[in-house]
């Protein structure tokens, strides 16, 4: 016998007429983020100045950040200064999107700013194994601006170019960032979910302090990193 709490057992009728209960309320849900996707798709903008960013090949104006696309998810990658590890929580998130290319063909890019310099976030990059481009905002008000500034603050915005003009068209931060990354969604599938102390869980189930089962910064780039082909892990897994 197992010493871990269980759900209950039941006959399949009994399964099958829970899961269709639960189902009603997940299709409420996802009905519900259906019309708030409307909603974001009818926001206002705000018109943004010209401003120069720090990216991999030198200055780069925001217009250019696009790269010929007309629309432009920013993450804002926390940055501490001197700190040979960031955010876990922004190293993990950034570390999920390997192929973005699919944003092609929606006339859109997705590219990841920080407070950091730009010599020191490129070398994190390659040293955690993030496949997005970069770009700093160190010697630029940017970040400030749209809700990003130093002191380790995270969080996303979207963009649109008319010609050389830029607008902002939407921002989100702190668990608003959950509905942007399928880790979340997959755990929460779980019988046993997130295992954090905060959640609403039967008795007897496992938990554990809250970020204690998020992989640290080094578990990353131990993964994906330069290092990883020589622990066994094939270039294009990493």
């Amino acid at each position: 016998m197992t010493s871990h709490a269980l759900p209950p057992v039941v006959d399949t009728a009994t399964w099958e007429r829970r899961l269709q209960e639960l189902r009603a309320r997940e299709k409420a849900a996802t009905r519900e983020l259906d019309a708030i996707a409307a909603e974001r798709r009818r926001l206002p903008m705000v018109e943004l100045p010209d401003y120069t960013l720090e990216g991999e090949d030198g200055p780069i104006r925001l217009v250019d950040v696009f790269d010929g696309k007309r629309q432009l998810i920013v993450y804002h990658h926390m940055w501490f200064p001197g700190e040979e590890w960031q955010c876990p929580g922004c190293t993990g998130f950034t570390a999920q999107f390997t192929r973005p290319d699919f944003l092609d063909a929606y006339d859109a890019r997705f590219v990841v700013v920080t407070q950091g310099p730009i010599d020191e976030a490129l070398a994190y990059r390659r040293r955690v194994g993030n496949r997005l481009p970069w770009c700093s905002t160190a010697g630029s008000s940017f970040g400030a601006d749209v809700g990003a500034p130093p002191g380790g603050v995270f969080g996303m915005n979207v963009f649109l170019r008319d010609g050389d003009t830029v607008y902002r068209t939407w921002h989100t931060g702190g668990r608003g960032i959950e509905q942007l990354t399928h880790t979340f969604a997959l755990i929460d599938l779980l019988p046993y979910g997130r295992q954090e102390e905060w959640q609403e869980v039967p008795e007897g189930w496992p938990q554990s302090p809250t970020y204690s089962r998020w992989p640290g910064s080094e578990d990353i780039a131990a993964l994906y990193g330069p290092d990883a082909e020589a622990a066994g892990r094939p270039p294009q897994d990493r």
